[in-house]
């Protein structure tokens, strides 16, 4: 089992920057590939970004891609995901997620654990 824990959501201004952070905790000795979903009221939960543990590969959303950024920290088990020039669409709850499913990194269905989600509101 992994447990997941995301940090660094809030508000801020259009045209501004997060970080959001998870840290990963129990079974960390094993890797997965990590992942950022977001979900928005009234919206399905969307891929963001992911991160593939044996290649660290990265992969973004169109919509972020040139904007959000997706890095790990092995030695504190995190990977974290850098905002720049938010709008207000990217306004929702981001997840992080891991797994190793055989479907793509960008499926939700490619990962097995999920954090509690952490918001993010834009404002104009």
């Amino acid at each position: 089992q992994v447990q997941l824990g995301e940090s660094g959501g809030g508000l801020v201004q259009a045209g501004g920057s997060l970080r959001l952070s998870c840290v990963a905790s129990g079974r960390t000795d094993r890797t997965y590939n990590m992942g950022w979903f977001r979900q928005a009221p009234g919206k399905e939960r969307e891929f963001v970004a992911a991160l593939k543990w044996s290649t660290l590969n990265t992969y973004y959303a169109d919509s972020v891609k040139g904007r959000f950024t997706i890095s790990r920290d092995n030695a504190k088990n995190t990977v974290a995901l850098q905002m720049n020039s938010l709008r207000p669409e990217d306004t929702a709850i981001y997840y992080c997620s891991a797994g190793r499913g055989v479907s793509s990194v960008t499926l939700s269905t490619h990962y097995s654990y999920w954090g509690q989600g952490t918001q993010v509101t834009v404002s104009s």
